[in-house]
């Protein structure tokens, strides 16, 4: 019997590599002969770099770098080499550039920068990868990616020439953008943008009217920074390094996905999908028996585009049944009918509070998982 684990992480309480091996020793406790693969997922956001890395067999690694207000952080990416055995680089914004690096208090969006972001992606290069994948999700910024392109040398400019200091609200005064001295090894090196972000640059569905006012903006800097995306895609567009600024994922992140198309002729696919693309998970279902999937806790947003949702999609394609551990189903049941053949909550509901949920976390997966290996061990006995 081949079982695929491929969950996503559980937030707050468990990395993805973490609840692959929970799920692991408990369906080998009861099902010893079992072909077991584990392939921890993600989506594009937080953990995509521990999944990918994990499933991989990559480095993983870190460098200090400017956070998105200047203190020094320390970011995480990897490196693997795929089937052609080119180095690739994963990576996430956040990591560098990221809210969750500022306490609530210290949300400052008009002055937040996304140069710690071109600082890895300059780590990155140096290392000669080929290709570099960045999820883009949990930014803290709203600068269209102009503090990574300084961070990779490309020069944003005032009328009288100056540079501008760091943040969106600075883009009103861009006048140019002098990309004479910008890192060459840019053009050799191939970018993909995880993204599941849907909204265009500007407007009432754009990166400012709709992230804004979670990063700290409020009624008087929300226009300011409107205004200077709507300046810096201008700029762009008389300069040649975009047409538009309305494809589908340019707002994401404070209009990161954007300045990724322009300063590093960035393509933008479904995190989801191309996490499961680099992992060959389709190919391990070709054989597979039941695919095991997981998140910390499913909703209404599950179906519309998250990891689980289209994991379940690939293996029905297949034929292969689908069970998902969650640790909280929130919704209603016929939700979860529509993805998956069986959906649990792991969680026995003796606790408390949150704090003691998530304490025990794991084992109440653990315990979840082994009484399902044991109806499994169960039906089989009935079959023989």
């Amino acid at each position: 019997m081949k079982i695929v684990i491929a969950p996503d992480k559980f937030k707050g309480n468990m990395t993805a590599p973490e609840v692959c091996e929970t799920v692991k020793k408990a369906f080998l406790r009861r099902l010893p002969d079992a072909e077991i693969v584990t392939l921890p997922m993600a989506d594009g956001g937080e953990g995509t770099v521990d999944a990918v890395i994990s499933a991989m067999a990559g480095e993983l690694r870190s460098v200090s770098v400017h956070g998105p207000l200047g203190d020094k952080v320390t970011a995480k990416f990897g490196t693997f080499r795929g089937s052609g055995g080119h180095l690739t680089g994963v990576m996430e914004m956040a990591s560098a550039s990221g809210l969750a690096l500022l306490p609530p208090g210290k949300r400052d969006i008009l002055h937040a920068t996304t140069f710690g972001t071109g600082e890895v992606i300059r780590a990155l290069l140096d290392l000669d990868v080929t290709e570099i994948v960045i999820g883009i999700g949990g930014s803290a910024t709203n600068d269209g990616g102009a503090g990574m392109a300084q961070a990779l040398s490309f020069r944003l400019l005032d009328r009288e020439g100056r540079e501008l200091p760091p943040g969106g609200g600075a883009l009103v005064r861009l006048d140019r953008i002098d990309a004479s001295q910008a890192d060459e090894r840019l053009s050799s090196v191939r970018f993909r943008v995880a993204c599941d972000v849907t909204n265009p640059l500007l407007g009432p569905d754009g990166a400012t009217a709709v992230y804004g006012p979670q990063k700290g903006g409020n009624s008087v800097t929300l226009p300011v920074l409107e205004e200077g995306l709507t300046n810096l895609a201008r700029v762009w567009k008389q300069s040649g390094m975009v047409e538009n600024v309305t494809e589908e994922g340019d707002g994401a992140a404070g209009g990161l996905g954007a300045g990724l198309r322009a300063f590093c002729h960035a393509e933008k696919v479904s995190g989801a999908r191309l996490v499961m693309d680099l992992l060959g998970y389709e190919k391990h279902l070709e054989d597979a028996d039941l695919v095991v999937l997981g998140e910390g806790c499913t909703d209404s947003q599950t179906a519309s585009g998250k990891i689980c949702a289209e994991a379940a999609k690939v293996a029905r394609k297949h034929h292969v049944p689908v069970l998902l551990l969650s640790g909280a189903l929130l919704g209603e049941p016929e939700e979860f009918e529509e993805s998956f053949d069986c959906a649990l909550s792991t969680s026995t509901g003796g606790h408390l509070d949150m704090a003691e949920t998530i304490k025990a976390g794991k084992r109440d997966l653990y315990f979840t998982a082994l009484n399902l290996a044991s109806l499994i061990r169960l039906f089989k006995k009935e079959k023989k």
